[in-house]
Protein backbone atom coordinates (compact mmCIF):
# COMPACT_ATOMS: atom_id res chain seq x y z
CA UNK A 1 0.00 0.00 0.00
CA UNK A 2 2.81 2.32 0.93
CA UNK A 3 5.67 2.85 -1.02
CA UNK A 4 9.22 3.31 0.18
CA UNK A 5 12.09 5.02 -0.70
CA UNK A 6 15.37 3.69 0.78
CA UNK A 7 17.64 6.84 0.58
CA UNK A 8 20.47 4.09 0.24
CA UNK A 9 20.05 3.80 -3.14
CA UNK A 10 21.99 6.36 -5.37
CA UNK A 11 18.91 7.24 -7.48
CA UNK A 12 16.91 7.53 -4.35
CA UNK A 13 16.30 11.27 -5.03
CA UNK A 14 15.37 10.80 -8.76
CA UNK A 15 12.78 8.21 -7.43
CA UNK A 16 11.80 10.96 -4.88
CA UNK A 17 10.97 13.50 -7.09
CA UNK A 18 9.42 11.32 -9.61
CA UNK A 19 6.93 10.22 -6.97
CA UNK A 20 6.36 13.97 -6.29
CA UNK A 21 6.11 15.28 -9.75
CA UNK A 22 3.39 12.81 -11.08
CA UNK A 23 0.92 14.15 -8.60
CA UNK A 24 1.92 18.12 -8.90
CA UNK A 25 1.81 17.67 -12.82
CA UNK A 26 -2.00 16.97 -12.33
CA UNK A 27 -1.90 14.64 -14.83
CA UNK A 28 -3.28 11.80 -12.06
CA UNK A 29 -6.55 13.71 -12.50
CA UNK A 30 -7.93 15.09 -16.02
CA UNK A 31 -9.50 18.58 -15.49
CA UNK A 32 -9.75 19.70 -19.26
CA UNK A 33 -13.17 20.08 -18.44
CA UNK A 34 -12.50 22.95 -16.21
CA UNK A 35 -11.81 25.47 -18.55
CA UNK A 36 -15.30 24.55 -20.51
CA UNK A 37 -17.16 25.11 -17.53
CA UNK A 38 -14.93 28.36 -16.58
CA UNK A 39 -15.74 30.01 -20.40
CA UNK A 40 -19.00 28.99 -20.08
CA UNK A 41 -20.25 30.93 -17.17
CA UNK A 42 -17.77 33.74 -18.30
CA UNK A 43 -19.81 34.61 -20.89
CA UNK A 44 -23.43 32.97 -20.21
CA UNK A 45 -23.38 33.70 -16.29
CA UNK A 46 -26.23 32.12 -14.31
CA UNK A 47 -27.52 29.73 -16.99
CA UNK A 48 -24.30 28.34 -17.39
CA UNK A 49 -23.67 28.12 -13.30
CA UNK A 50 -27.19 26.29 -13.25
CA UNK A 51 -26.69 24.52 -15.69
CA UNK A 52 -23.60 22.63 -14.24
CA UNK A 53 -24.97 22.65 -10.65
CA UNK A 54 -27.78 20.75 -11.64
CA UNK A 55 -25.50 18.36 -13.91
CA UNK A 56 -23.07 17.59 -10.51
CA UNK A 57 -25.19 18.22 -7.61
CA UNK A 58 -28.96 18.00 -8.97
CA UNK A 59 -29.24 21.50 -7.73
CA UNK A 60 -30.97 24.42 -9.02
CA UNK A 61 -30.86 26.71 -6.27
CA UNK A 62 -27.85 29.17 -6.08
CA UNK A 63 -28.95 31.53 -3.18
CA UNK A 64 -30.73 30.69 -0.29
CA UNK A 65 -32.76 33.51 1.62
CA UNK A 66 -32.48 34.18 4.93
CA UNK A 67 -35.23 32.16 6.40
CA UNK A 68 -33.48 29.04 4.66
CA UNK A 69 -29.59 29.44 6.21
CA UNK A 70 -31.73 29.90 9.63
CA UNK A 71 -34.14 26.76 9.06
CA UNK A 72 -30.61 25.11 8.60
CA UNK A 73 -28.86 26.39 11.42
CA UNK A 74 -31.85 25.30 13.97
CA UNK A 75 -30.72 22.02 13.04
CA UNK A 76 -27.27 22.55 14.69
CA UNK A 77 -26.88 20.29 17.78
CA UNK A 78 -25.46 22.81 20.36
CA UNK A 79 -21.82 20.89 21.00
CA UNK A 80 -21.13 21.73 17.71
CA UNK A 81 -22.36 25.46 17.80
CA UNK A 82 -20.30 25.90 20.84
CA UNK A 83 -17.04 24.30 19.17
CA UNK A 84 -17.34 26.66 16.37
CA UNK A 85 -17.42 29.46 18.73
CA UNK A 86 -14.33 27.98 20.59
CA UNK A 87 -12.30 28.03 17.73
CA UNK A 88 -13.76 31.14 16.29
CA UNK A 89 -12.33 32.71 19.92
CA UNK A 90 -8.65 31.10 19.07
CA UNK A 91 -8.27 32.35 15.49
CA UNK A 92 -9.71 35.64 15.90
CA UNK A 93 -6.86 36.28 18.56
CA UNK A 94 -4.24 35.22 16.78
CA UNK A 95 -4.98 36.25 13.52
CA UNK A 96 -5.90 39.77 14.85
CA UNK A 97 -2.13 40.25 15.85
CA UNK A 98 -0.98 39.89 12.26
CA UNK A 99 -2.05 43.78 11.37
CA UNK A 100 -0.23 45.50 9.65
CA UNK A 101 1.25 48.78 10.39
CA UNK A 102 1.12 51.91 8.06
CA UNK A 103 4.53 53.61 7.17
CA UNK A 104 5.60 57.09 7.16
CA UNK A 105 8.91 58.62 6.14
CA UNK A 106 9.74 62.37 6.11
CA UNK A 107 13.27 63.26 4.56
CA UNK A 108 14.88 66.55 5.29
CA UNK A 109 13.37 68.33 2.58
CA UNK A 110 10.02 67.51 3.83
CA UNK A 111 9.39 65.01 1.08
CA UNK A 112 6.62 62.59 2.60
CA UNK A 113 5.95 58.75 1.72
CA UNK A 114 3.10 56.63 3.64
CA UNK A 115 2.80 53.31 2.55
CA UNK A 116 -0.92 51.99 3.74
CA UNK A 117 -2.79 49.02 3.98
CA UNK A 118 -5.65 49.00 2.20
CA UNK A 119 -8.49 45.93 2.54
CA UNK A 120 -9.75 44.23 -0.56
CA UNK A 121 -13.30 45.44 -1.56
CA UNK A 122 -14.80 42.05 -1.84
CA UNK A 123 -13.83 38.72 -1.61
CA UNK A 124 -15.20 35.23 -2.32
CA UNK A 125 -14.82 32.48 0.17
CA UNK A 126 -14.80 28.49 -1.15
CA UNK A 127 -15.96 26.15 1.16
CA UNK A 128 -15.62 22.71 0.56
CA UNK A 129 -18.64 20.64 1.90
CA UNK A 130 -19.25 20.51 5.35
CA UNK A 131 -16.36 22.25 6.77
CA UNK A 132 -17.30 25.23 8.93
CA UNK A 133 -13.67 24.99 10.10
CA UNK A 134 -12.60 26.51 6.53
CA UNK A 135 -15.25 28.95 6.58
CA UNK A 136 -13.99 30.51 9.59
CA UNK A 137 -9.99 29.95 8.59
CA UNK A 138 -10.90 32.42 5.63
CA UNK A 139 -13.29 34.88 6.15
CA UNK A 140 -11.93 35.71 10.09
CA UNK A 141 -9.34 37.45 8.72
CA UNK A 142 -11.08 38.99 5.66
CA UNK A 143 -12.86 40.77 8.50
CA UNK A 144 -9.89 41.23 10.46
CA UNK A 145 -8.27 42.98 7.29
CA UNK A 146 -11.73 45.20 6.83
CA UNK A 147 -13.00 43.54 3.87
CA UNK A 148 -15.90 45.47 3.04
CA UNK A 149 -17.86 41.98 1.53
CA UNK A 150 -17.38 38.24 1.73
CA UNK A 151 -19.54 35.87 -0.35
CA UNK A 152 -19.24 32.27 0.17
CA UNK A 153 -19.50 29.74 -1.99
CA UNK A 154 -20.55 25.89 -0.81
CA UNK A 155 -21.80 23.26 -2.30
CA UNK A 156 -25.57 21.84 -1.31
CA UNK A 157 -25.28 18.20 -0.42
CA UNK A 158 -28.39 15.65 -0.90
CA UNK A 159 -30.21 19.09 -1.88
CA UNK A 160 -29.38 20.63 2.24
CA UNK A 161 -27.86 23.10 3.15
CA UNK A 162 -24.83 22.59 5.43
CA UNK A 163 -25.93 23.45 9.27
CA UNK A 164 -22.77 24.28 10.81
CA UNK A 165 -21.15 25.68 7.46
CA UNK A 166 -24.37 28.23 7.30
CA UNK A 167 -23.80 28.72 11.45
CA UNK A 168 -20.62 29.62 10.86
CA UNK A 169 -20.78 32.17 8.04
CA UNK A 170 -23.84 33.83 10.26
CA UNK A 171 -21.26 33.98 13.31
CA UNK A 172 -18.36 35.87 10.65
CA UNK A 173 -20.97 38.20 9.56
CA UNK A 174 -20.82 36.82 5.78
CA UNK A 175 -22.89 38.74 3.56
CA UNK A 176 -24.08 36.59 1.15
CA UNK A 177 -23.92 33.04 0.30
CA UNK A 178 -24.09 31.02 -2.95
CA UNK A 179 -25.15 26.79 -3.16
CA UNK A 180 -22.46 25.81 -5.48
CA UNK A 181 -19.16 23.89 -5.46
CA UNK A 182 -16.86 22.67 -7.40
CA UNK A 183 -15.35 24.46 -10.61
CA UNK A 184 -18.57 26.67 -11.19
CA UNK A 185 -18.42 27.73 -7.79
CA UNK A 186 -15.30 29.90 -8.72
CA UNK A 187 -16.61 30.70 -11.96
CA UNK A 188 -19.53 32.40 -10.37
CA UNK A 189 -17.64 34.11 -7.78
CA UNK A 190 -14.89 35.48 -10.72
CA UNK A 191 -17.56 36.30 -13.02
CA UNK A 192 -21.45 36.50 -11.39
CA UNK A 193 -20.22 37.97 -7.93
CA UNK A 194 -17.57 39.63 -9.40
CA UNK A 195 -15.21 39.25 -6.05
CA UNK A 196 -11.66 41.26 -6.27
CA UNK A 197 -10.11 38.01 -4.83
CA UNK A 198 -10.61 34.54 -4.19
CA UNK A 199 -9.38 31.99 -1.29
CA UNK A 200 -10.21 29.05 0.24
CA UNK A 201 -8.78 25.22 -0.55
CA UNK A 202 -10.34 22.69 -2.43
CA UNK A 203 -10.07 19.56 -5.18
CA UNK A 204 -8.06 19.37 -8.15
CA UNK A 205 -10.96 20.77 -9.96
CA UNK A 206 -10.97 23.75 -7.84
CA UNK A 207 -7.28 24.48 -8.09
CA UNK A 208 -7.64 24.44 -12.01
CA UNK A 209 -10.52 26.83 -12.03
CA UNK A 210 -8.90 28.59 -9.87
CA UNK A 211 -5.80 28.91 -11.63
CA UNK A 212 -7.70 29.69 -14.92
CA UNK A 213 -9.73 32.73 -13.18
CA UNK A 214 -6.74 34.28 -12.21
CA UNK A 215 -5.78 37.85 -14.01
CA UNK A 216 -9.41 38.46 -13.84
CA UNK A 217 -9.42 38.20 -10.57
CA UNK A 218 -7.16 37.30 -7.33
CA UNK A 219 -6.39 34.35 -5.66
CA UNK A 220 -3.99 33.23 -2.54
CA UNK A 221 -0.16 33.47 -3.18
CA UNK A 222 -0.18 30.08 -3.25
CA UNK A 223 -1.48 26.33 -4.60
CA UNK A 224 -4.03 25.46 -2.16
CA UNK A 225 -4.94 22.40 -3.67
CA UNK A 226 -5.48 18.40 -2.41
CA UNK A 227 -4.18 18.01 1.29
CA UNK A 228 -0.85 17.15 2.50
CA UNK A 229 1.24 15.54 5.63
CA UNK A 230 5.03 14.65 6.39
CA UNK A 231 5.52 12.56 9.21
CA UNK A 232 8.75 12.82 11.14
CA UNK A 233 9.02 9.47 13.67
CA UNK A 234 11.98 8.16 15.51
CA UNK A 235 12.13 5.05 17.50
CA UNK A 236 11.06 6.54 20.34
CA UNK A 237 7.86 8.02 18.49
CA UNK A 238 4.26 6.09 19.40
CA UNK A 239 3.15 4.33 16.55
CA UNK A 240 -0.39 5.03 16.68
CA UNK A 241 0.58 8.62 16.67
CA UNK A 242 1.95 7.99 13.30
CA UNK A 243 -0.35 6.21 11.63
CA UNK A 244 -3.45 8.41 12.78
CA UNK A 245 -1.79 11.20 11.48
CA UNK A 246 -0.81 9.51 8.11
CA UNK A 247 -4.78 8.22 7.97
CA UNK A 248 -6.08 11.73 8.70
CA UNK A 249 -4.71 13.13 6.10
CA UNK A 250 -5.38 10.89 3.77
CA UNK A 251 -9.29 10.59 4.57
CA UNK A 252 -9.82 14.53 3.40
CA UNK A 253 -9.37 13.18 -0.39
CA UNK A 254 -8.39 10.51 -2.86
CA UNK A 255 -5.81 13.00 -3.67
CA UNK A 256 -4.04 13.63 -0.41
CA UNK A 257 -0.85 12.67 0.53
CA UNK A 258 0.94 11.50 3.26
CA UNK A 259 4.63 10.57 3.67
CA UNK A 260 6.42 8.74 6.57
CA UNK A 261 10.20 10.44 6.62
CA UNK A 262 12.35 8.13 9.68
CA UNK A 263 16.12 7.12 10.07
CA UNK A 264 14.67 3.43 11.57
CA UNK A 265 13.61 0.57 9.55
CA UNK A 266 12.11 -1.47 12.38
CA UNK A 267 8.82 1.56 12.85
CA UNK A 268 8.46 0.78 8.75
CA UNK A 269 6.51 -2.80 9.12
CA UNK A 270 4.56 -1.47 12.55
CA UNK A 271 3.52 1.94 11.01
CA UNK A 272 2.02 -0.47 8.03
CA UNK A 273 0.72 -3.36 10.25
CA UNK A 274 -0.86 -0.19 12.27
CA UNK A 275 -2.53 1.25 9.30
CA UNK A 276 -4.21 -1.86 8.31
CA UNK A 277 -5.69 -2.49 11.88
CA UNK A 278 -6.98 1.25 12.03
CA UNK A 279 -7.88 1.09 8.44
CA UNK A 280 -10.90 -1.10 9.00
CA UNK A 281 -12.30 0.78 12.32
CA UNK A 282 -12.75 4.26 9.65
CA UNK A 283 -15.73 4.84 7.42
CA UNK A 284 -14.00 6.84 4.65
CA UNK A 285 -11.55 3.54 3.94
CA UNK A 286 -12.11 3.39 0.28
CA UNK A 287 -10.96 7.24 0.21
CA UNK A 288 -7.94 6.41 2.46
CA UNK A 289 -6.98 3.52 0.28
CA UNK A 290 -7.09 4.90 -2.82
CA UNK A 291 -4.99 8.57 -1.61
CA UNK A 292 -2.23 5.93 0.33
CA UNK A 293 -1.86 3.46 -2.82
CA UNK A 294 -1.06 6.36 -5.27
CA UNK A 295 0.31 9.03 -3.01
CA UNK A 296 1.16 7.49 0.64
CA UNK A 297 5.34 7.52 1.08
CA UNK A 298 7.99 6.18 3.78
CA UNK A 299 11.56 7.02 3.21
CA UNK A 300 14.37 5.73 5.05
CA UNK A 301 16.74 8.10 5.64
CA UNK A 302 20.54 7.52 6.47
CA UNK A 303 21.05 10.68 8.63
CA UNK A 304 19.71 13.74 10.42
CA UNK A 305 21.23 16.03 7.31
CA UNK A 306 19.04 13.80 4.69
CA UNK A 307 16.22 14.10 6.88
CA UNK A 308 16.04 17.87 6.75
CA UNK A 309 17.17 18.05 3.08
CA UNK A 310 14.69 15.36 2.14
CA UNK A 311 11.92 17.71 3.91
CA UNK A 312 12.96 20.91 2.39
CA UNK A 313 12.48 19.07 -1.24
CA UNK A 314 9.07 17.79 -0.37
CA UNK A 315 7.44 21.26 0.92
CA UNK A 316 4.92 19.68 2.54
CA UNK A 317 1.70 21.72 3.51
CA UNK A 318 1.71 19.98 6.95
CA UNK A 319 4.71 18.80 8.99
CA UNK A 320 4.81 16.90 12.24
CA UNK A 321 8.14 16.61 13.85
CA UNK A 322 7.01 13.94 16.45
CA UNK A 323 10.52 12.89 17.65
CA UNK A 324 11.87 13.09 20.96
CA UNK A 325 15.16 16.02 20.11
CA UNK A 326 12.86 18.23 17.16
CA UNK A 327 15.56 21.08 17.76
CA UNK A 328 18.33 19.32 15.68
CA UNK A 329 15.39 20.06 12.93
CA UNK A 330 13.21 23.19 13.48
CA UNK A 331 16.09 25.71 12.35
CA UNK A 332 16.79 24.02 9.40
CA UNK A 333 13.89 23.38 7.93
CA UNK A 334 12.66 26.40 5.61
CA UNK A 335 9.69 24.88 3.31
CA UNK A 336 6.85 23.69 4.88
CA UNK A 337 3.34 25.43 5.28
CA UNK A 338 2.88 24.66 9.26
CA UNK A 339 5.15 22.63 11.71
CA UNK A 340 3.79 20.83 14.59
CA UNK A 341 6.41 20.31 16.87
CA UNK A 342 6.36 17.35 19.40
CA UNK A 343 4.01 14.43 20.52
CA UNK A 344 1.42 16.53 21.82
CA UNK A 345 1.04 18.55 18.57
CA UNK A 346 -1.22 16.64 16.19
CA UNK A 347 -1.84 18.59 12.90
CA UNK A 348 -5.61 17.71 12.95
CA UNK A 349 -5.99 19.72 16.06
CA UNK A 350 -4.58 22.97 13.63
CA UNK A 351 -7.55 22.24 11.05
CA UNK A 352 -9.81 23.41 14.07
CA UNK A 353 -8.94 25.36 16.65
CA UNK A 354 -5.16 25.81 17.56
CA UNK A 355 -5.33 29.37 16.01
CA UNK A 356 -3.01 29.10 12.92
CA UNK A 357 -4.22 28.98 9.65
CA UNK A 358 -5.34 25.51 8.20
CA UNK A 359 -5.27 27.26 4.57
CA UNK A 360 -1.82 26.39 3.07
CA UNK A 361 0.37 26.10 0.30
CA UNK A 362 0.38 22.50 -1.17
CA UNK A 363 2.15 20.94 -4.49
CA UNK A 364 5.22 22.38 -3.56
CA UNK A 365 4.21 25.92 -3.16
CA UNK A 366 5.43 26.28 0.24
CA UNK A 367 8.83 26.83 -1.63
CA UNK A 368 7.34 30.20 -1.55
CA UNK A 369 4.37 31.18 -0.47
CA UNK A 370 3.01 31.23 3.12
CA UNK A 371 -0.30 30.05 4.42
CA UNK A 372 -3.67 32.26 4.16
CA UNK A 373 -2.86 35.25 6.90
CA UNK A 374 -4.33 38.80 7.14
CA UNK A 375 -1.79 39.95 4.07
CA UNK A 376 -4.21 38.32 1.65
CA UNK A 377 -6.68 40.26 2.15
CA UNK A 378 -5.16 43.73 2.02
CA UNK A 379 -3.00 45.18 -0.32
CA UNK A 380 -0.28 48.14 -0.31
CA UNK A 381 -0.79 51.44 -1.57
CA UNK A 382 2.15 54.30 -1.77
CA UNK A 383 1.26 57.92 -1.24
CA UNK A 384 4.13 60.46 -2.27
CA UNK A 385 4.22 63.80 -1.25
CA UNK A 386 6.67 65.94 -1.93
CA UNK A 387 7.38 69.56 -1.19
CA UNK A 388 8.29 72.73 -3.23
CA UNK A 389 12.17 72.33 -1.93
CA UNK A 390 12.30 68.68 -2.06
CA UNK A 391 11.54 67.95 -5.81
CA UNK A 392 14.41 70.66 -6.49
CA UNK A 393 16.43 68.61 -4.30
CA UNK A 394 15.96 65.05 -5.47
CA UNK A 395 14.52 65.89 -9.49
CA UNK A 396 18.11 66.80 -10.62
CA UNK A 397 19.18 63.60 -9.81
CA UNK A 398 16.19 61.56 -11.17
CA UNK A 399 16.74 63.70 -14.09
CA UNK A 400 20.19 62.44 -14.69
CA UNK A 401 18.38 58.92 -14.86
CA UNK A 402 15.68 59.63 -17.34
CA UNK A 403 18.12 60.90 -19.94
CA UNK A 404 20.38 58.11 -19.36
CA UNK A 405 17.44 55.82 -19.95
CA UNK A 406 16.37 58.09 -22.63
CA UNK A 407 12.96 58.91 -21.60
CA UNK A 408 13.18 62.39 -22.30
CA UNK A 409 9.23 62.96 -21.48
CA UNK A 410 10.13 61.84 -18.40
CA UNK A 411 12.67 64.61 -17.17
CA UNK A 412 10.86 67.17 -19.02
CA UNK A 413 7.67 66.01 -16.55
CA UNK A 414 9.98 65.90 -13.66
CA UNK A 415 11.56 69.71 -14.80
CA UNK A 416 8.37 71.49 -14.91
CA UNK A 417 7.88 70.98 -11.25
CA UNK A 418 11.28 72.82 -10.73
CA UNK A 419 12.06 76.43 -10.60
CA UNK A 420 15.53 76.17 -11.53
CA UNK A 421 15.41 74.21 -15.26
Amino acid sequence: MLKVINCKNKNYKNKLNFFLDNRRSGQSVDTSVVFKIINDIKKNKLKALIKYEKKFSNNTKIKPNKREINQSIKTLEPKIKKAIDFAYSRIYKFHSLQKAKDLKYIDQFKNKIEYKTIPIQKIGVYVPANLPSTLLMNVIPAKIAGVKKIVVANPIINGKLNAAVMYAAKKCGVDEVISCGGAQAIGSLAYIQKVNKITGPGNDYVAKAKQIVFGDVGIEGMIAGPSEICVVADNKTNINQITTSILGQSEHDKNSQSILVTKYKDIIKKVKNNININLNKLPRKKIILKSLKNHGLIILCKNDNQIIDIINDIAPEHLELNVSNYKKYINKIYNSGSVCIGKYSPMAVTDYNAGSNHTLPTLGSAKFSSGLNLSEFSKKISYITLSKKGVEKIGESAIHLANYESLTAHMLSIRSRMRRK
